[in-house]
């Protein structure tokens, strides 16, 4: 019997603390798609496939060092096959050792048990200070402004 939404998310937040990225990739199903709506500066805003999703993962553990996921709140929506999900990941940035709290909403959409369509909603610029990439996002952003 395929995952629930839920079972398929908690799964996910399990996985990112044990670092395994190639299995939070086979979450996804074979042409599903991710979307970061506040990306910003040089991350992507749209992913499309498990084998770009694979990608785009693996280098997470060496931008930020995922030791736990504190807090999970799952929201059930009208859909059945639509969670949204609220989570506090903990850890420290590969980069600089500093530790880090970051808050992520997460809306999920699955089928069978796979992910369907993944949309994040996370702080940019949270996340490029905990990564020590904050400097490289600023000039980003001034570029993009200059044009």
């Amino acid at each position: 019997m395929p995952r629930t939404p839920d079972e398929t998310v908690r799964r996910l937040l399990d996985l990112l603390p044990a670092k395994d990225m190639d299995a939070i990739a086979d979450l996804w199903e074979q042409d599903g798609t991710a979307e970061f709506p506040f990306a910003e500066g040089a991350a992507p805003r749209r992913l499309a496939g498990r084998e770009t999703v694979r990608a785009y993962l693996a280098g997470y553990p060496e931008l930020l060092d995922v030791r736990s996921i504190p807090a999970i709140t799952v929201h059930h929506t009208q859909r059945p096959d639509t969670v949204v999900v609220e989570f506090t990941a903990e850890g420290r940035g590969a980069r600089t050792g500093e530790s880090y709290r970051l808050d992520y909403i997460a809306v999920v959409t699955t089928r069978d048990g796979l992910i369907r369509h993944y949309r994040d909603y996370w702080n940019p610029l949270a996340t490029a200070r905990a990564a020590g990439a904050l400097p490289e996002l600023l000039a980003a952003l001034g570029q993009e402004r200059a044009r």
